[in-house]
């Protein structure tokens, strides 16, 4: 069974029927919840203000003339004026101070490993570091611990992106030059989606990502996973693959760790069967997907930086593509 399928239970169902795998409304992480609680208040306060206010204009409007000559008063005009809105917006202001100083302290309290995203065009670093200090280069997917609260370094290598998981927290800019901080905790195991929120480019409403959280064993298993190196084909197509793949020069932009590739222009490839999905989440993971990006990536993602290879035939795709998707 592939670490795609065993290492997250939860993935199937929402993948499956995506209603609210984006949805800020469906929080799956304490920064989400907060802003949602944040945002419920809001609109509800708003809500009653209207109300109030329509209900005093069919009065004044409708209303017995006595009521109407009470809200004529320049006691109700400053009440209602000056002093509710003062009174209703500085209360406002004080629970969103409230709500920002929970999530410094967060912060504050972040695991110290880390996790360090940078926005490419179109696409996801995604850079680990473990407890012996490693680096481990993954992409276009992100994995976190359920419980506890984690430091995503947000970077970017080209134009002004944006990161945004809206059911685990709120956006914040990629900046160029600069390195900002989200801290992210999910609540609950599961999978959940994000997607650049800053237009970047041609391609940019196809730069997104899954985020998937794992219970803090199933992650720490995970990782040491990840941060082995590719393992051998076990079939004859992807032996041939392998061959296909180095001969191709593909290595030239991808890394495998543990082969002769080790290209930094494109996606680290060393565990990319195990990924939810191909393009920064532009195709679901499998053999076809594989060949199809190979072969036509130009139409599937304009722009991209990987030129398609037609000079592939059918056979020799399909061997690239069992090779990578054996990469798990």
């Amino acid at each position: 069974m592939s670490r795609r399928v065993a290492s997250a239970p939860a993935i199937a169902a929402p993948l499956g029927g995506c209603a609210g795998i984006q949805s800020a409304l469906a929080p799956r992480g304490t920064e989400a919840q907060e802003i949602g609680a944040l945002f419920w208040t809001v609109t509800g306060v708003s809500a009653a203000v209207t109300i109030l206010v329509l209900v005093v204009t069919a009065i004044a409007l409708r209303g017995p003339d006595g009521w109407c000559r009470v809200l004529a008063t320049d006691r109700m005009v400053v009440g209602g004026g000056i002093v509710l809105p003062v009174v209703v917006l500085s209360i406002l202001l004080v629970y969103g101070l409230l709500v920002m100083q929970v999530g410094a302290a967060r912060s504050r309290d972040a695991e110290g490993l880390g996790v360090t995203i940078t926005g490419k065009r179109w696409w996801w670093q995604v850079v680990y570091e473990d407890r012996d200090g490693r680096e481990i280069v993954s992409a276009n997917e992100l994995r976190l611990p359920v419980g506890r609260p984690v430091a995503i370094r947000l970077e970017t290598d080209d134009v002004i992106h944006s990161f945004w998981a809206p059911q685990l927290g709120g956006k914040l800019d990629m900046i160029p030059g600069r390195s900002n901080t989200l801290t992210l905790e999910a609540t609950e195991a599961g999978v959940s989606r994000a997607q650049c929120a800053e237009y970047c480019g041609g391609a940019h409403a196809l730069m997104s990502m899954y985020v998937v959280a794992l219970e803090p064993d199933a992650y720490e298993a995970w990782l040491a996973a990840e941060a082995a190196p590719a393992s051998e084909p076990a079939s004859e197509p992807a032996r041939r693959g392998m061959a296909l793949f180095l001969q191709n020069g593909c290595g030239a932009c991808h890394a495998v760790r543990g082969t002769e590739a080790d290209g930094t222009i494109g996606p680290d490839l060393t565990h990319v069967g195990g990924r939810l999905s191909l393009g920064a989440a532009a195709l679901p993971n499998d053999a076809d997907a594989f060949a199809r990006w190979i072969a036509d990536n130009q139409h599937v993602k304009p722009g991209n930086l990987m030129p398609p290879y037609r000079n592939l035939s059918r056979d020799e795709l399909a061997a690239i593509a069992a090779y990578l998707e054996g990469l798990d």
